[in-house]
């Protein structure tokens, strides 16, 4: 439960501070993970540490409703992949968009290691059932090698979403997606496709 004040319907301005404060949580554990505290949630939304506390009964319970919205738009964009009538374009689209994410936010990524503990099992259930399904699907299609196991697959798009660098190398922008190209290639039966181009930052002398 978010809301400080149980049984009572918040004032206008109260919703508008948990709004802030949700939105500015959402950005937090992107940039920052799971670790973030009360206070930088509350500085970046703009409101003082006593007005978190009174939208939202504890900094764990705003990260975990932050975290299962995050989780359901998963579910929800594999839930439209199942969809698809092409059971490998709708995989892919799916891989996509959760490797996207895993790029773009830190905590999405740590709390999919399970650094919330039992906290998001469920959610967490439901996002292994549907990338089960996805691959049984696009396996039954022909269009994923069949000696791949579901299992495999958390790990390999886990493994796409790489650091800013390496060696000396700075990534380009789009380095997961070439990354992801490479990894569907893998998974995929027939031809390889093209990879998308990125720019590589030099490495620093």
């Amino acid at each position: 439960m978010l809301a400080g004040d149980a049984g009572r319907r918040p004032r206008s301005d109260a919703l508008r501070n948990l709004e802030r404060l949700v939105t500015a949580a959402r950005a937090a554990i992107a940039e920052d993970g799971v670790e973030v505290t009360a206070h930088e949630i509350a500085r970046r939304a703009g409101v003082g540490i006593g007005t978190f506390y009174r939208r939202v009964s504890s900094r764990e319970a705003l990260l975990y409703a932050v975290l299962e919205e995050v989780l359901g738009e998963v579910m929800a964009t594999a839930d439209r992949a199942l969809d698809d009538p092409d059971p490998w374009r709708g995989f892919c689209d799916f891989a996509a968009a959760f490797v996207r994410l895993r790029a773009e936010s830190c905590g999405v990524g740590e709390a999919l290691g399970g650094a919330c503990g039992p906290a998001l099992d469920r959610c967490l259930a439901e996002v292994r059932d549907r990338v089960r399904r996805l691959v049984e699907r696009a396996q039954a299609s022909g269009r994923m090698r069949p000696d791949v196991s579901w299992t495999d697959v958390p790990f390999l798009l886990a493994g796409v979403a790489t650091g800013p660098r390496t060696i000396g190398l700075h990534a380009g922008d789009g380095q997961w997606n070439r990354n992801l190209r490479v990894v569907l290639d893998g998974l995929s039966t027939p031809r390889p496709a093209t990879l998308p181009s990125t720019t590589n930052a030099p490495a620093q002398a």
